[in-house]
């Protein structure tokens, strides 16, 4: 097969499974083999094994890194850092994609970006929505209340007792007034954790400070 008849099969789709292509009429080696050269060519970027997307000129349609990072890695919803800049949350620019999962914690990084993936305990996985990327591709971030909370439980560790200057001096947490305190102390509460929901109560208390300024 030659590779402008597979771009063609394939252009309306946001990613390329492996599995689906052995439609095509030229046996299962056939296909895997051509995969790899075409990568090799850079005309297929490989997602992941198994997963691959239509190099940047060729492709019509480009999921953001939001949405495959719910694919890479599932279940999983975008989380911490990177959700924590998606709402203004801290100021800096985050290029590594933070999601939480079920799973154990694991990364990824191929030629789209960085994935990284903590674990959390099943009870607390919750508190997420689903939101549409620049392309239309649903995907699932954390709401801002609770991914401040995940932030707060996987750095829990480097946070003093009464220690409130942590949030702004270290994490820079900023544009805080939309947070919803009684929200932070329910997404603190799935987790059944002493630390972080004194650790919650006191960014309660820094947002409430903030606020005042």
């Amino acid at each position: 097969m030659k590779y402008a008849e597979f771009k063609n099969a394939v252009l309306d789709k946001p990613l390329i499974l492996s599995r689906d292509l052995l439609r095509f009429k030229t046996g299962r080696q056939n296909i895997l083999n051509q995969l790899g050269r075409w990568r090799k060519r850079g005309l297929l970027v490989r997602i992941k094994r198994g997963v691959y997307i239509l190099n940047k000129n060729d492709r019509r349609i480009n999921p953001s890194l939001k949405f495959l990072a719910n694919q890479i890695y599932s279940p999983s919803y975008v989380s911490m850092e990177y959700a924590l800049n998606f709402y203004g949350l801290i100021p800096e620019s985050v290029h590594t994609v933070t999601s939480v999962s079920t799973r154990k914690t694991a990364r990824f990084k191929n030629a789209s970006g960085d994935f990284v993936y903590q674990h959390i305990q099943p009870s607390a996985y919750r508190g997420y929505k689903s939101l549409k990327d620049e392309a239309g591709l649903g995907f699932l971030i954390a709401e801002p209340e609770k991914a401040v909370v995940d932030f707060l439980y996987l750095n829990k560790s480097g946070i003093k007792a009464e220690d409130k200057s942590v949030f702004r001096e270290s994490f820079r947490f900023q544009n805080t007034e939309s947070l919803r305190r009684k929200k932070i102390m329910e997404s603190a509460a799935l987790f059944g954790n002493n630390a972080l929901t004194g650790i919650c109560r006191r960014f309660c208390d820094f947002i409430r400070e903030e606020r005042t300024k």
